[in-house]
């Protein structure tokens, strides 16, 4: 497609042609600002959340469950899959202001393998055995970038190159990030202004707090207590459930299913509409 003045599409009113010609919606058009409210159980779900906030992996994998670099660019290995290559993002900071250094990402390669740094934004990767599913791999949240391998933990003081910053954090019970201005995905995820992650144990009191207004999308086995209330939604389904969303909250067309809440990412992927 030639360039299309955006301004003159949408004022003109092609812009919904265009989107019913590919089948979207100006409902499925992310809209920044807010601040997103999740209630989720207490188990992992806070710290997975809040890893997807803060931090970022090599590479990631999109709802639609293709695989996509983060920090990294491209990626290239030999014939047997053994020996890797990975080109690094050079604009990445982390939210102490220090920059995303080939070291960084060295601490967390040598967990899989002999990592060697080739230029400053090059690295080498040699497997014991032969791994074609690497880069899938190095998406898992285990693998996240933290800056020279200082680790995730406690979150009060985590330090990473994801789309939110720990504004303030209580382990296994609250956890608030706020977004990082000019962060290098900055228009294409990172919507919220800010997320905020609240741990209520009791199924029917996480239903109460969305039918109340105080949070947006609660994690839910069941629909007990909303059954029949206007301007609730389900996903996947109400009779197969695992989150509950008030009408306003937007999310992507496709959702990440390996694990609740959008595979973790649903801080820096859904809006609020």
């Amino acid at each position: 497609m030639t360039r299309i003045d955006r301004r003159a599409l949408f004022a003109s009113g092609a812009a919904a042609a265009l989107l019913t010609a590919t089948g979207a919606s100006l409902a499925d058009t992310p809209k920044s600002g807010g601040t997103l409210r999740l209630a989720v159980p207490r188990d992992d779900s806070l710290e997975q959340v809040a890893r997807g906030a803060v931090f970022d992996t090599l590479t990631e994998i999109a709802p639609d469950g293709t695989l996509r670099g983060e920090l990294a660019t491209s990626w290239q290995t030999d014939a047997e899959a053994r020996v890797w290559r990975f080109d690094l993002r050079a604009d990445v900071l982390f939210h102490d202001g220090a920059a995303l250094t080939v070291q960084d990402v060295l601490a967390v390669l040598n967990e899989v393998g002999r990592a060697e740094a080739l230029t400053i934004n090059q690295v080498r990767l040699e497997l014991a055995e032969a791994n074609p599913g690497l880069p899938f791999l190095l998406a898992d949240n285990q693998f996240v970038i933290t800056r020279d391998g200082q680790g995730v933990t406690p979150l009060q003081a985590a330090n990473g190159t994801g789309c939110y910053r720990v504004e303030r954090a209580e382990d296994g019970r609250h956890f608030l990030g706020r977004k990082v201005v000019g962060h290098y995905k900055a228009g294409s995820a990172g919507w919220a202004d800010a997320v905020e992650i609240i741990v209520i144990p009791d199924a029917s009191v996480r239903a109460e707090a969305l039918r109340d207004g105080y949070v947006d999308v609660a994690a839910l086995p069941a629909a007990d207590g909303l059954k029949g209330r206007r301007g609730v939604r389900y996903h996947p389904s109400e009779s197969d459930m695992t989150l509950a969303m008030a009408s306003h909250v937007g999310m992507p067309r496709h959702i990440g299913a390996a694990r609740a809440l959008d595979d973790g990412r649903i801080a820096e992927r859904w809006w609020l509409a």
